[in-house]
């Protein structure tokens, strides 16, 4: 088949959805022009043009004091439209809400988007110390958290690669974190059978987590239990991981999968 005809306007397209995808990585607290600039690679003046037309259309907002871009209004309109068809957070709430109750601990549902996790649900235990709160809704690099690890350890080998080098550069925001440990990490976890990741996401934080599978085992989404690294000792994550794992079982039946 011949190429297919180049579209005017995709690179702009593609130049917006990155914005979007930057602005949930850093939510609630937003960017200022020059982290968005210097993120998409473009002159200030050009990233600028990019920020007012989507502001200007409801896709995002500027915080005059702070001078820092948001989320806008019409991302969550669009996401209220496409609830009906994605509602798997409301599928999985009553597992998470036992899963917290068992555990006493944070539980949490992450789904793939590209090459990073998003947090879709999160419900927090009763056990007096629980986790800084990971906001619904935010995304980060593959195999920073839990969730992501586990996600990323179910792709061939060929697609991890490709993710690792993709994030690679945005991966020195958490801690000393680089390609090689997380290729190691994420070994760990396909010889384990579970991702176990400590002080990324969020310092001072130890999560365990477990992929959700389809029939052809391909993952679908990913579950995990976080809580404090003092309290997540071996003897505990072998407590979780039976609970962990008749909870992802219970999410493959309820989505079908």
């Amino acid at each position: 088949m011949p190429d297919e005809p180049f579209v005017p306007g995709t690179q702009s397209i593609a130049r917006a959805v990155r914005t979007l995808k930057l602005l949930a990585q850093s939510a609630p607290r937003g960017l200022r022009l020059v982290d968005l600039a210097d993120e998409l690679r473009l002159a200030r003046p050009t990233a600028h043009r990019l920020l007012k037309v989507l502001i200007a259309e409801g896709l995002l907002v500027r915080d005059a004091r702070s001078r820092r871009y948001t989320l806008g209004p019409l991302v969550f309109e669009l996401g209220l439209a496409s609830a009906h068809q994605f509602n798997l957070r409301a599928i999985c709430a009553p597992v998470l809400e036992r899963l917290a109750a068992e555990t006493g601990d944070t539980s949490f549902l992450f789904v793939r988007s590209g090459s990073d996790a998003v947090c879709l649900s999160r419900i927090q235990g009763a056990f007096p110390i629980q986790t800084p709160v990971v906001p619904i809704g935010s995304r980060q690099p593959l195999g920073v958290n839990a969730g992501g690890l586990a996600l990323l350890s179910c792709l061939p080998a060929d697609d991890t690669e490709r993710i690792l080098v993709e994030i690679g550069p945005r991966l020195h925001r958490y801690g000393s974190l680089d390609v090689q440990e997380l290729r190691k990490l994420c070994a760990e976890a396909q010889s384990a059978g579970y991702a176990l990741i400590a002080g990324r996401a969020v310092p001072g934080v130890s999560a365990l987590g477990l992929p959700i599978r389809n029939p052809k085992g391909n993952a679908v989404a990913a579950i995990t239990v976080a809580t404090t690294q003092a309290r997540m000792t071996d003897q505990r994550v072998r407590d979780i991981l039976p609970i962990l794992q008749r909870a992802s079982e219970q999410i493959a039946h309820l989505i079908g999968v």
